[in-house]
């Protein structure tokens, strides 16, 4: 029998974020985040809402439904230049969030956390391994 080489390739993952409402979350992500809507779906009206939201490299998916996801997670987003998007985000203003920039040993991290309790950490790493 013939063995033939096949290469598994990984991509980076799409994390699964849970949202309650949302109006605040395009509020939150669009708005405030500068995320972009790429898609929604929603099977039937009154039902919950499932998108996917984009901005540069990362792609999150923001679901209403029950049990996607566990709400007050947590996801770390790699980043170049972390004091360009403090600035930005500063800028911006919104209510009940303004976000430290934080130097920690793996890099310059900003931690946000939307109206959910879910938390992302923008972080610009001091090495890609890290």
């Amino acid at each position: 029998m013939e063995q033939t080489s096949q290469t598994v390739t990984i991509r980076p993952a799409i994390p699964v974020v849970r949202i309650f409402d949302l109006e605040k979350a395009r509020d939150y992500y669009l708005d405030y985040l500068g995320f972009s809507l790429d898609w929604e779906y929603q099977h039937e009206e009154d039902l919950p809402i499932y998108m996917q939201i984009s901005r540069s490299g990362c792609i999150l998916h923001l679901s209403e439904h029950h049990g996607d996801a566990t709400p007050g997670s947590t996801c770390f987003v790699p980043i170049d230049n972390a004091m360009a998007l403090h600035a930005e985000l500063g800028e911006k203003r919104y209510r009940n969030i303004k976000p430290a920039l934080d130097a920690m040993p793996w890099g310059l991290q900003i931690t946000v956390t939307d109206p959910f309790g879910n938390r992302l950490r923008f972080c610009e790493q001091r090495s890609r391994g890290s």
